[in-house]
């Protein structure tokens, strides 16, 4: 039987594929080129985001509008130019596309400086590999500059909020839950305590919180094994609170009546089977909700609150960084510049030009 993460992988290489045959042909082979150098979830994405720009392209352009995307050649990219590409950053801004369920009705569709760099940067790799190839004369990507994305700041649960989660989701305590929310949450009570105090202990995303298998935990080194973001497996180490929630769970895990025998996942639905992401964000904004109303609290800004507290007590980004999984240490300091500018202010007390 394939393991989550190969389920995964299967998935997503059926959804690319399904993909690119609505798009240009010429793509297949740009998709070829990069399949050793990126993820799937990734070429995912590139498709999506291009088959975007080439509908845009087929809408709008002056010479190629009205063209079907199987006459397409790579020698179409040869009409488009710096214009062309800016006024499809711009379109992004607000467009309406047909809805996928009611396809006669329109649906409005936006996109944040955000969303934009990341289409950009895959027209940018697209023309990157058909220059070098000399299939293109020139690469008008390359010269449009990328839309300013303006740092955000970091939501995260301050340490009396975290106690109050732990303790909203272990005793399940509050007025703001009916009795039958109560009894519904005591359910799963052990369940959602793990799993919260997983995400708050080890910083790890929520894709690699599913994937996780019940054969992955030592307990031996208070350790839990993931597969990150780009595929490749690491370890990551839990305190003694994680652990005895851990260890709670597991056992109530091993008495669920509806689970299978072969079902490997360490965290299980309702229905016995593996916990999905979005059942995850779900859990997480319940409780969440509660002891912070003003804060949008999701998986990931339980992410942000971990790391913030590892660096608050150790000041090392880098360590930070590779707890993260972070390949590229620029995106750790990306998220905590603020942090680090009060650290460098603070060290100018600690030099003294003269004694008093």
């Amino acid at each position: 039987m394939s393991t989550y993460h190969e389920q995964q992988k299967i998935s997503n290489t059926i959804r690319l594929r399904a993909i690119l045959e609505e798009s240009p042909y010429f793509l297949g082979e740009f998709f070829r080129n990069i399949a050793n150098t990126t993820s799937i979830k990734t070429r995912v994405v590139y498709a999506y985001d291009l088959k975007i720009f080439f509908t845009y392209i087929t809408q709008h352009h002056k010479k190629l509008k009205g063209m079907a995307f199987e006459d397409m050649k790579s020698d179409c990219l040869n009409d488009i130019t710096v214009d062309d590409i800016e006024d499809f950053l711009e379109y992004l801004t607000y467009y309406q596309k047909p809805d996928p369920l009611c396809p006669e009705q329109m649906i409005d569709i936006q996109n944040d400086a955000e969303g934009k760099a990341r289409k950009l940067s895959a027209i940018r790799s697209m023309y990157n590999f058909f220059y070098k190839k000399q299939k293109v004369k020139s690469n008008p990507a390359a010269i449009v500059d990328s839309p300013k994305i303006h740092n955000k700041q970091i939501i995260r649960l301050e340490a009396d909020e975290v106690a109050n989660l732990l303790d909203l989701v272990e005793n399940c305590d509050t007025d703001a839950m009916s009795n039958t929310q109560k009894a519904h949450i005591a359910h799963a009570q052990k369940r959602d305590l793990a799993l919260i105090s997983l995400l708050l202990g080890t910083g790890m995303r929520v894709s690699e919180c599913v994937g996780i298998d019940i054969d992955d935990i030592d307990f031996r080194n208070s350790s839990v094994k993931v597969t990150r973001k780009g595929g490749n497996e690491s370890t990551l180490y839990f305190n003694d609170e994680v652990e005895e929630s851990l260890l709670d769970y597991i056992t109530q895990r091993e008495h669920q009546k509806n689970k299978s025998e072969q079902e490997k996942a360490l965290f299980l639905s309702n229905r016995g089977t593996r916990i999905t992401i979005r059942a995850v964000q779900n859990i997480v904004k319940k409780y969440a909700r509660i002891i912070s109303p003003s804060k949008k609290i999701s998986p990931h800004k339980l992410r942000s609150t971990y790391a913030t507290s590892l660096y608050k007590e150790t000041g090392d980004i880098y360590l930070v960084a590779d707890a993260l999984g972070h390949a590229d240490i620029n995106t750790t300091k990306k998220h905590y510049a603020a942090m680090e500018e009060s650290r460098r202010r603070s060290a100018s007390k600690y030099v003294k030009l003269r004694k008093d």
